[in-house]
């Protein structure tokens, strides 16, 4: 998995956003912007703003669901044991209870 800086550099080209874009979309400077994508350790509060301007949310994905969040994102077909299990109980495991 990518990291989310990574992550922010790859939605925002998606989007067709250049870093300079990042000014008028979220208030942080071309250069700011740049230094976060390349090597910054941004507060969360400017993870926020920045995932705002890109149409974006941030979240925390518990590991043994990462799989899961990825497949749907991909639109990768899960197994129907795997669709199965998800649809009954999507919750299951997220608290280490069975």
């Amino acid at each position: 998995m990518n990291s989310i800086l990574e992550q922010l550099k790859q939605r925002r080209i998606a989007l067709g956003f250049k870093q300079q874009d990042m000014q008028v979309l979220v208030g942080v400077s071309r250069q700011q912007y740049q230094r976060l994508e390349s090597k910054g350790n941004p507060r969360l509060d400017t993870l926020e703003l920045i995932a705002l301007g890109l149409n974006s949310e941030l979240m925390l994905i518990p590991r043994e669901k990462l799989r899961d969040v990825q497949a749907l994102l991909t639109g990768e077909r899960l197994t129907e044991r795997e669709h199965s299990e998800l649809v009954d109980n999507p919750w299951k495991g997220l608290l280490d209870e069975e």
